[in-house]
């Protein structure tokens, strides 16, 4: 007898795809800004100077109304000093006085005529001179380099980090196929075409 049913399996296919992890670096990048101060050169000079004052000199030719206010009472000082030894000098002269002698041509000599063996005083003007002073010249040399300033930007390193994928996908789903391949069923079987009647002998 032939084999009535064919019975098929189909397995369960199943895709897989899997992304691997990654590590991704990104670089630094570096911004330079550069800038520059310019120096140079200065040169600060400065010549002799010479400082006159005259006001002494000048002072002894025409005294000023400070001065003169000054010298007057010293010069009526000494004029006071000098009339008193003179009425000091008179007076001794009469104390010492003798009958008989001529007091008073002596007394009028003394007091009247100048001092015979006295020289007359000479006196140059101006009495002094002008104060000369200078301040020495100076020269002053300053030179600056140029700068150069550096400013640098920087960014941080980067790390990106992406974890690993594993996706599933079912393509086909398992089953069982039952297929009957054989012939036809007659009912009754005599209806068959081919039916040959069965010999049945006891």
């Amino acid at each position: 007898m032939s084999q009535l049913i064919e019975i098929k399996s189909v397995p369960i296919e199943i895709e897989m795809k899997v992304s691997p992890a990654r590590l991704e670096y990104t670089h630094a990048s570096a911004d330079l800004e550069i800038s520059r101060d310019r120096g140079g050169l200065n040169i600060k000079s400065r010549p002799i100077r010479l400082n006159v004052d005259t006001f002494e000199m000048r002072n002894s030719i025409l005294p000023s109304p400070a001065t003169s206010i000054e010298q007057l009472p010293q010069k009526g000082r000494q004029a006071a000093y000098e009339a008193t030894a003179t009425y000091a000098q008179q007076g001794e002269l009469l104390l010492k006085a003798k009958i008989g002698e001529d007091v008073m041509s002596q007394y009028s000599k003394t007091a009247l005529s100048p001092d015979m063996n006295s020289q007359p005083g000479l006196t140059f003007i101006p009495t002094t001179g002008p104060e000369i002073s200078w301040d020495a010249a100076e020269l002053n040399i300053k030179f600056e380099m140029d700068k150069l300033n550096f400013d640098w930007r920087i960014s941080g390193n980067e790390f990106k980090f992406t974890p690993g994928d594993i996706e599933i996908s079912v393509t086909q789903q398992p089953a069982v196929i039952i297929k009957y391949i054989g012939g036809p069923l007659y009912v009754p079987p005599s209806a068959d075409p081919n039916y040959e009647p069965v010999d049945v002998k006891a």
